[in-house]
């Protein structure tokens, strides 16, 4: 999984991290629609949390490149 995720460069990552993370952009984002409704006790169909983590996939993703190469000293220039 390292190895994959470390031949994905940033410039594809951020880009479909923020489209995926903010579609549909109206009436508002799905991960803030799904975010909600978590904080409200209401996530409770399969679909809708299968829906956010499609949604987070993407930015998790990042951020675990970013840590890793962050804390285990890799530069994705070299």
């Amino acid at each position: 999984m390292k190895a994959f995720l470390d031949r994905i460069p940033y410039s594809i990552l951020i880009p479909v991290a923020v489209l995926l993370g903010l579609a549909p952009f109206f009436p508002q984002p799905h991960v803030v629609e799904k975010i909600r409704m978590l904080a409200n006790g209401e996530l409770r169909r399969p679909i809708d949390i299968i829906d956010l983590i499609m949604h987070l996939s993407p930015v998790l993703l990042l951020l675990y490149k970013w840590l890793d190469e962050k804390f285990n000293g890799r530069d994705e220039r070299t």
